[in-house]
């Protein structure tokens, strides 16, 4: 009886990824509380679960939430004072009273955490720098609507359908990779789409990127030198970068 008992609390966290007492107690009326929680204590102990206040959760979505939550870490804290060098940098290039895009990504988040309280209207397609922000009375936060991804970019068709009702005065992107063959690069078709977008709609456009990002190739182009004004970067850029730069007109920092 116990072994069936326990087989179907397996099941129905398999199924549904986590279970909470109170949910068990309903599915099982005839087994008491304490029985049930001796259960969940088995079971965390056969390493099919991870007990919390409660309730249970499958180990397995557990290890993919940790694994999302490790990765999104592992970005933020890498080169943090490179990045935020480039924040101190891009800060300037504010004028209070305009309309802001700032792209999701670490170093748009180091940046979002640099801009002191002053009037701006301000659009993002990341949750946490909308929540950065949102500490200061004065800026105005409008959040892109659509899907988000681990990187915790938002993107797909509503966000699309927003961005073309918008004029933005100065968008601070971000970038995954760069090279002279293949421009600015992201792993995400649908974050491109995004930054593609974001690009046209904007009157003056600023790359903030890091040197870790030179010569590393991603699978999708967003953007080339061209299409960008001032590039902020922690580091001197090699002379091919920076003479093309200069071709361009591009101002560095």
């Amino acid at each position: 009886m116990m072994n069936r008992r326990l087989e179907s609390i397996k099941q129905y966290i398999a199924q549904h990824r986590e279970v909470k007492l109170s949910q068990l107690e309903e599915l099982l009326p005839d087994v008491s509380s304490m029985t049930l929680r001796r259960d969940l204590a088995q079971l965390e102990r056969q390493g099919y679960v991870v007990r919390f206040r409660g309730g249970a959760r499958a180990v397995d979505a557990l290890s993919v939430k940790q694994m999302r939550e490790d990765i999104y870490t592992k970005r933020e804290r890498e080169n943090r004072d490179g990045k935020l060098f480039i924040a101190g940098k891009a800060v300037p290039l504010l004028e209070e009273g305009r309309s802001v895009y700032i792209d999701a990504g670490s170093t748009g988040m180091y940046f979002a955490s640099q801009i002191p309280n002053q009037k701006l209207s301000v659009l993002t397609n990341a949750p946490n720098i909308a929540m950065e922000l949102s500490k200061h009375d004065k800026i105005e936060i409008l959040l892109v609507g659509g899907y988000l991804s681990q990187n915790m970019a938002i993107s797909g068709a509503n966000a699309m359908d927003f961005i073309k009702n918008i004029n933005v005065d100065i968008a601070f992107m971000t970038t995954a990779g760069f090279s002279l063959d293949t421009g600015f690069t992201n792993g995400s078709a649908d974050e491109c789409h995004i930054k593609r977008a974001i690009i046209r709609k904007s009157r003056k456009k600023v790359m903030l990127m890091d040197h870790l990002k030179l010569d590393k190739c991603m699978m999708f182009t967003f953007a080339g030198l061209k299409d960008i004004d001032v590039l902020v970067c922690d580091q001197p850029l090699p002379e091919p970068i920076r003479q093309q730069a200069e071709e361009h007109h591009i101002r560095i920092l």
